[in-house]
């Protein structure tokens, strides 16, 4: 009798196969052992860098938008796990490093949408780069977190329901709306403090 979680692996292992085989040859950059399975929509996928080892839980949406003749870099590093929901834009730039953990229904973007003219409904109106957006090596995003044009430092932590618009550094947690650093690491007396 097969058990459930065999039959998935199964699935999955398909699902990846069949995704790369006739999708990857669209990417700027397909690694190895990628796996994204059930996609909701890609954009841009010339512009996207996928290295080895990065995994896509279900329905993700990764828009690399080309505008004013700025080509867009959206690159994701090896061993980077992605969970289901995930929506990551770039219009300039968005890097995240290597084995970097992503929760589910997470938002990732280096742009707003511009909304000064109050007599243009805001989806005509232009799309505004804020700033590039970083996620340092081996850090940690919760769940339902918003990343718009902000740098986070490589081994932090965001917490769940968090926006984070502004940078946070290397070996920090922060948590909160707008995201606050509540705790660093100490490397001399090896524990993680308050600040």
């Amino acid at each position: 009798m097969i058990k459930f979680s065999s039959y998935n692996r199964i699935k999955r292992y398909i699902k990846r196969h069949a995704f790369a085989f006739l999708f990857g040859n669209g990417f700027k950059k397909f690694g190895k052992k990628v796996s994204m399975i059930n996609p909701d929509i890609i954009e841009g996928e010339q512009y996207i860098c996928l290295s080895d080892n990065v995994s896509f839980g279900a329905q993700a949406w990764l828009l690399a938008l080309k505008q004013d003749n700025q080509e867009p870099k959206l690159v994701i590093e090896e061993g980077v796990t992605v969970g289901r929901f995930s929506h990551i834009v770039a219009i300039k730039e968005v890097v995240i490093e290597k084995n970097v953990l992503i929760a589910d229904k997470v938002y990732i973007s280096d742009n707003l949408h511009s909304y000064e003219d109050i007599n243009t409904p805001i989806i005509n109106q232009k799309i505004l780069f804020k700033s590039n957006v970083i996620i340092g090596e081996n850090s940690w995003i919760g769940e339902n977190v918003s990343i718009i044009g902000a740098k986070i430092g490589k081994h932090s932590v965001i917490g769940s329901n968090s926006v984070v618009n502004s940078d946070i550094p290397d070996y920090s947690i922060a948590v909160g709306s707008p995201a606050r650093v509540i705790k660093k690491y100490d490397f001399k007396d090896k524990i993680w403090k308050k600040v």
